[in-house]
């Protein structure tokens, strides 16, 4: 799964979620992978070639 697959999944879950506890968990998660995805791009555009 690539991360935007994953963050997609994220935010479906997050929509369908009726417990307040569990959207907060589904919201960090979501923050996180978002997070990363920013992170794993700006490898990509310092790497060499890119």
């Amino acid at each position: 799964m690539t991360i935007d697959q994953h963050i997609e999944e994220l935010r479906a879950e997050l929509k369908a979620c009726p417990e307040r506890a569990e959207q907060a968990q589904i919201a960090a998660e979501l923050q996180a992978a978002l997070e990363r995805r920013e992170q794993l791009q700006g490898a990509a555009i310092g790497a060499p070639g890119g």
